[in-house]
């Protein structure tokens, strides 16, 4: 008879590690974690619907162990550990857009970048909010034809193949932080 005992462990140490008794610390740290595992597939899927030019794409993983920091940080700082995630994310990004050019469409991850700042902060911690807000417009607007040559020159059809994909996975990303969001809602309306 198989058992899935290590998958069992393996999944109540990920899960105690996400684990936190604020539940926007405990939200966030579940976005880091489900960003930074789906991290290694991102090659793959340049792979299969861009191009078979997936060196470029090593340079993502330099912001994986910033994403799993999160939980980290929020144990210790839960305020500078929810921020650390959107400001990962804008890193991430920016690099992404060097590495990659504008043209991937990279930088469609900003929006929910800024959709976590705008989400995880409460009332009192607007300041936050609108500063890591601010830096991803600043990103956007302030970084938009300064990065100069990609390191790979794709084909315009790459190029169209990257943007669907940045598209697809950055809106899969809003409507999964809008589902936690959403979830958080509910339990905290529970909790009152």
């Amino acid at each position: 008879m198989l058992t899935f005992g290590p998958v069992r462990n393996a999944w109540d140490r990920v899960a105690a590690y996400a684990a936190h008794d604020d539940p926007m610390v405990a939200a966030c740290n579940l976005i880091a974690l489900v960003v930074a595992s789906n991290q290694p597939f991102y090659p793959l899927y340049v792979y299969w619907l861009v191009s078979d030019h997936v060196w470029p794409t090593l340079f993502t993983f330099l912001s994986t162990p910033f994403f799993l920091a999160v939980p980290a940080v929020a144990r210790r700082y839960p305020m500078a550990g929810r921020a650390l995630l959107p400001v990962a994310g804008m890193a991430n990004t920016t690099l992404s857009a060097k590495v990659f050019g504008q043209a991937s469409g990279v930088e469609i991850f900003l929006i929910p970048c800024a959709l976590i700042a705008a989400t995880f902060f409460r009332a009192s911690e607007r300041l936050a909010a609108f500063i890591l807000i601010g830096a991803a417009l600043l990103v956007y607007l302030g970084l938009a034809g300064a990065y100069g040559a990609s390191v790979h020159a794709y084909t315009a059809s790459e190029y169209q193949a990257f943007f669907r994909l940045n598209a697809m996975s950055a809106g899969t990303l809003t409507v999964f932080v809008g589902l936690v969001a959403s979830g958080l809602i509910s339990q905290l309306k529970t909790r009152t």
